[in-house]
């Protein structure tokens, strides 16, 4: 983390002139032995990294082993002590295998580690034989796509006679092995001439990882999902950025730098659609070589890595590629490390890395803009395109400026429907404090007088009813007959 926040305050924009900077030696590896860093080493080469990781691992378990003796003097000495021995319980390193569980170590696998001599290589064939016991071969589904590099893989090991048959066999294992969570290191390649045993290992890295891309990219172990959906979500909410604001030397109006814009966007969106790390990191290289034609075009001479640089962040803003920390997290774990620590690839890699941390810390002040303004184009209050398109040069692109009219329409839109639910929420809001006012204005003149009902008088009776206690009342009247 140290290593990324140190990049992205040194990317800032020093001023409009200079635009987006990066030293070369801030490329390379922090340990000084030339090759490329990469921020997920912590600023290390993959061969540094390893030192290192040794180190700190070797460090671990020194005081694991510390640990270990000292809890078993501490069980000694308790055992000794106590009176009885019947019920007596050891610790048995409880709370050393509950650290060990605990631990969380990070690993970064690559094909060239499979291929390191390994002096164990009675232990590993048990554990070959283990791992082919419940089946001969990995139940899966093919693809076409699997039958034709496993046909590729098997033509191209015949040139190798006996030695291609016993990496063909060896390679078979391993994948089987991974099957069944088990690594597996694969000897005698250095039976194989110097000089064809990068070949062989783009070949095996092909052959492997296509069989294994479902299995190993983008694992539920890790979190790379979950940064995939925060960098995206970023890559959205700067969508304003205009090349201007990045000091981007590329003139888009030009058809042929146009064309090699869309043609870098398009490499760097094809990325996720290869499943062999070399492919992936071949797109990267032509979406790369795309910018320098594009600016070489734009400036016309030669472009420098200070023009680099911004270019290919505008690229990734513009084009938002699909799981972009997934791959870049599967490069790094899987390539080739040769490819990642020198060369073209090696830098053009780099530099993305650099370009992702950038955008992830991006603030006001990497844009040359106040904290006001940024929060307002963050925000969607405004955006630096409409203030833009008030000054349109006559000999505009007519699909440009409708392009940029709907913008703004869908801007205002957006904003229209904002007030509405904000207005929305504030009548919601005041119908339930009216509602609740009512009620409590009705509660209190209940409290304040409260209705009280008497029960009826029993001593009330019925008109029709037969007063048998008042004998003070006249008999009631007698018809009577005259004659006449």
């Amino acid at each position: 983390m140290e290593i990324m926040s140190t990049l992205g305050k040194k990317m800032s924009l020093k001023s409009e002139r200079r635009g987006i900077h990066v030293d070369q030696s801030e490329l390379l590896c922090k340990k000084g032995c030339g090759y490329y860093g990469n921020p997920a080493w912590q600023g290390f080469c993959s061969k540094c990294w390893r030192e290192e990781y040794h180190k700190a691992r070797q460090k671990q378990i020194q005081e694991d082993w510390e640990l270990a003796e000292r809890l078993q003097r501490e069980e000694e000495e308790a055992f000794a002590s106590s009176q009885t021995s019947q019920g007596a319980q050891s610790l048995t390193f409880s709370k050393f295998e509950e650290k060990k569980t605990n631990e969380k170590t990070r690993k970064v696998t690559t094909v060239k580690k499979f291929f390191s001599a390994s002096s164990r290589v009675g232990s590993k064939k048990a554990e070959i034989q283990e791992a082919k016991a419940p089946s001969p071969s990995i139940n899966r589904q093919t693809s076409i796509e699997t039958d034709r590099v496993s046909k590729e893989f098997i033509e191209f090991l015949k040139t190798f006679h006996k030695t291609g048959q016993e990496i063909y066999k060896q390679t078979k294992m391993f994948l089987e092995a991974m099957h069944y969570k088990r690594i597996l290191n694969i000897k005698n390649y250095h039976l194989v001439p110097p000089e064809r045993v990068e070949k062989i290992m783009d070949q095996i890295e092909k052959y492997i990882m296509t069989r294994l891309y479902k299995y190993v990219f983008c694992p539920e172990t890790t979190d790379d999902e979950k940064k995939d959906l925060a960098v995206q979500k970023r890559i959205r909410a700067l969508h304003w950025v205009t090349p201007q604001m990045l000091c981007v030397p590329v003139n888009e109006e030009i058809p042929e730098v146009s064309d090699m814009v869309v043609k870098a966007i398009t490499d760097i969106i094809e990325m996720d659609s290869k499943r062999v790390p070399r492919d992936k990191l071949a797109c990267i290289t032509k979406c790369s070589k795309h910018i320098f034609n594009a600016i070489k075009i734009t400036k016309d001479e030669p472009a420098s890595a200070d023009d680099f640089l911004p270019t290919l962040i505008y690229i990734v803003l513009k084009g938002n590629p699909p799981r972009l920390q997934s791959n870049i997290q599967y490069i790094t774990r899987f390539c080739n490390p040769s490819r990642l620590m020198s060369g073209e690839d090696g830098y053009y890699f780099t530099n993305l890395c650099c370009a992702v941390t950038f955008i992830e810390k991006l603030d006001a002040q990497s844009l040359n803009l106040s904290q006001e303004d940024f929060d307002r184009y963050m925000s969607g209050q405004t955006s630096p395109r409409k203030q833009e398109s008030e000054n349109w040069s006559p000999d505009a692109c007519l699909g440009v400026k409708q392009m940029y009219k709907n913008l703004d329409l869908l801007s205002q839109l957006n904003e229209r429907q904002e007030r509405i639910m904000n207005e929305a929420k504030k009548l919601e809001k005041d119908l339930i404090d009216w509602t609740d006012g009512i009620a409590k204005k009705v509660q209190d003149i209940v409290e304040k007088c409260p209705l009280e009902i008497k029960p009826p008088n029993q001593s009330l009776a019925a008109i029709d009813s037969e007063n048998v206690e008042n004998d003070k009342l006249p008999p009631p009247l007698q018809p009577q007959v005259y004659a006449g």
